[in-house]
This record gives C-alpha cells, structure tokens and sequence, in this order.
C-alpha cells in the first residue's frame, strides 16, 4: 500500500498522442484523457496568431515558425505535470527534434505513437465527413515522420485495430512506463 507522500513523489502523466493526419490523435487522445480524467488539449489550439495567420493564407509553417509554438506545448505539458493535473495532448510531433523540444521543457512527457500503414491511415482520411486532405500531403507527413526510438519515452500503438481495442492497450502500456520513471 502507497503512503500520501509516495504517491505525491509520483510523477503526474503527461501524455502526448503523436502522429499523422487521420491517425486519431484526437479521437484517441480525448478517450485517454476521459480515462485518466485529466483534460485534453490539441496543440493545434496553441498556435501563436503569426502562425495562424500564415496557415490560414495557405503558407505552409517552417522549423522557425513552428519553435515558438513546440515551447507553448511544452511549457502546457511542464505546467500541468508541476500543478498535478496532468494532461493528454494532441500534437503531430513527427520530427524527433520537435519531440526533443518539447522534452527540453517537460521531460517527463510520455509520447504515445499513433503508428499505421498509408492504406489504413488513407482509408481513415476519405472515410472523414467534412475533412479533406490530399493524399500527397499524407505521403509527405509519412516520409517526415521519425519513428520514436528506444531512448524516448514512449509507446507505439498500432491504428489497424479498433477504437477500443487501442485504448485497452493503450491505457496499461501508459500506466506501466509511469509507474517505471523516477520519483521526484
């Protein structure tokens, strides 16, 4: 049995969903969050204005534009670890030097990777009602995408399966690699 004090050492989950477009990022990021009962929030929604207003006149973002907005991220994360509220978030996260951005700040972020095939994830995106996403863009998101790698926190859950059958994975792979980090 716990004691007050060792489960206030424990560190509080913060979770980022990770991956392409049509992965469920949000689908699976909202029901993790139910389930844990901390909020849910879509790094999409912390886009500083100069970067909304970019996207909206069809530029696409570079690195540079995207550096401010990954430190929002994980200030978000390191500020809901900190207050113990805990978070699951949504943020694409593709590039390992984006994650290790995030990382810099809150560096007990666990990333949950949202993995599967270009035919599921295009049959996923034609199948969305009122969405639309070339499917050039979709092969360049896969090509950019970075595998997360043994040395990040992290789990790779595959999207081939149902929406309850991930969370019933996922929801025990998460707890276990929490309950693996170090005490603080």
């Amino acid at each position: 049995m716990m004691v007050a004090n060792e489960q206030a050492a424990r560190p509080t989950s913060v979770v980022v969903v990770m991956g392409v477009s049509g992965s469920g990022k949000t689908t699976i990021g909202a029901l993790v969050a139910d389930a844990k009962t901390v909020p849910f929030v879509d790094a999409d929604d912390l886009h500083p204005i100069d970067n909304v207003k970019k996207m909206a006149a069809g530029t696409p973002l570079d690195d540079e534009d995207r550096w401010p907005w990954l430190d929002i991220v994980g200030r978000r994360l390191q500020e809901a670890e900190e207050s113990g509220e805990g978070v699951v978030m949504a943020c694409s996260a593709l590039r390992r030097v984006y994650r290790d951005r995030i990382r810099a700040t809150a560096p007990s972020t666990i990333f949950l990777h949202l993995h599967g095939s270009l035919e599921v994830l295009t049959a996923r995106i034609e199948g969305r009602s009122g969405h639309f996403m070339p499917p050039a863009l979709l092969s360049s998101q896969m090509e950019t995408l970075e595998a997360l790698t043994e040395d990040e926190t992290g789990y790779v859950l595959d999207i081939g399966q149902s929406v309850e059958q991930m969370i019933d994975e996922a929801l025990p792979a998460l707890q276990s690699i929490r309950d693996e980090m170090p005490r603080g």
